[in-house]
């Protein structure tokens, strides 16, 4: 699945992403705003295993954001289990070098659109850490949430 929208390319993660990838994901500003199970410091052997695991489909649902052909990023919706089967939640995160790009705003646009037409999804929601007013304020423009 690709997604194309303008400048921004959403699809699957290609082991060549490693490079780019541990260098968006080495960032403590990003880090400290993701789950525990996002690595920092970010390595290049961390992006090489998320890729494999995404390759090989044991993380499904992420996609790498692709911005004037650079991998800037990553965003994916994760289905839930059992009676909620039609929800997804929505995570992201675009390396810091690229913010205030509208990257983020559009990337959540395009695949909370997926979810709904494609996937068939009757909710998609988003979790956000009270300190990370940036996120929020990306939700907020998306006029989605």
């Amino acid at each position: 699945m690709e997604l194309q929208e303008g400048n921004i390319l959403l699809r699957p993660y290609i082991l060549s992403d490693a490079k780019a990838l541990a260098l968006n994901a080495n960032n403590a500003k990003i880090a400290n705003n993701m789950r525990d199970l996002f690595p920092h410091p970010y390595s290049i052997n961390d992006a090489k295993e998320f890729i494999n695991k995404n390759i090989n489909g044991v993380i499904k649902g992420i996609f790498g954001i692709i911005y004037k052909g650079n991998l800037v990023g990553s965003i994916g919706i994760h289905s839930q289990p059992d009676v909620y089967i039609k929800t997804a939640e929505l995570g992201y995160y675009v390396g810091e070098k690229y913010w205030n790009k509208g990257i983020a705003s559009k990337s959540i646009a395009m695949i909370v659109k997926y979810g709904f037409e494609s996937l068939h999804l009757t909710r998609i929601f988003a979790g956000v850490f009270e300190h990370n007013e940036a996120s929020m304020k990306v939700l907020k423009k998306t006029d989605l949430f």
